[in-house]
């Protein structure tokens, strides 16, 4: 059955016209699927949804969104990610191309918000990805995204009472008041990479930006999936952070802001 799915001209370059056509007749399209950027379910049958295609270095994975969340686009993502990626849905160390990609993929959602720490509201960005994310190079199953956190400099945190200290070589590109990118050192000391994002700027609030550049850092928080989830308000996104946190399943860093 023919699917409601937006097909941008850059991401038709990418995978060609026969998968892209394909796409559009619903031959490998899903019906439902886990919006890439909200994360709540979508249905392509139903509503308009965009094709979103995340590429790395040597690896392409099609995703999909609701076009409401994002347009149709080619999204540029470190290899790394891209691959752990991969190989937490697959199961397969070997690159996917495009037209055999899982249409589930665990990507990085992140969530801005202002935390209180001994009296003074911090900017915070809360991320958590989509899926188990595993070592690059592994077969195992399981998921070692705090692990490998650990290892860049982050610090495990088991209660939220002082601010983390501050992760030097890793930032946070805030750019015309729009938040781009966390960004992290290239490798062999070279410039810094994307480690996450955006898939277009996010808007913050005043409140946050404005204690953003008080502060002239961000707290980054990393959970692993399931632990944070999808919350509406900055009280109950603080909830979920204190059970993470209490459930040893919470890092957090200060990262130098750049940017304005």
């Amino acid at each position: 059955m023919p699917r409601m799915l937006d097909v941008s001209d850059e991401v038709r370059a990418e995978i060609g016209d026969e998968e892209a056509d394909r796409l559009l007749a619903g031959d490998n399209a899903p019906g439902s699927y886990d919006c890439t950027s909200c994360r709540t379910q979508g249905d392509s049958e139903q509503e308009r949804t965009s094709t979103v295609l995340f590429i790395g270095d040597e690896t392409a994975v099609l995703a999909f969104a609701h076009a409401t969340c994002l347009p149709s686009q080619v999204v540029q993502v470190t290899e790394e990610q891209l691959q752990g990626a991969v190989r937490s849905i697959t199961g397969d160390s070997a690159p996917a191309e495009p037209d055999r990609a899982a249409p589930e993929q665990a990507v990085l959602g992140v969530t801005s918000g202002l935390i209180l720490i001994a009296g003074e509201l911090h900017p915070a960005l809360v991320v958590e990805p989509t899926g188990p994310i595993v070592r690059p190079g592994s077969t195992d199953i399981g998921d070692d995204f705090l692990p490998l956190l650990i290892e860049q400099g982050f610090m495990p945190v088991t209660q939220i009472e002082s601010v983390p200290p501050v992760l030097h070589g890793w930032s946070v590109l805030l750019a015309m008041g729009q938040l781009h990118a966390v960004l992290q050192p290239g490798a062999g000391g070279g410039q810094p990479v994307a480690w996450w994002q955006a898939h277009q700027p996010l808007q913050v609030t005043e409140g946050w930006r404005a204690a953003a550049n008080k502060h002239q850092q961000v707290l980054l928080f990393a959970a692993p999936v399931g632990s944070i989830g999808r919350q509406p308000r900055e009280d109950l996104l603080r909830d979920a952070l204190d059970k993470a946190a209490a459930n040893g399943k919470l890092v957090a860093s200060a990262l130098p802001l750049a940017g304005t």
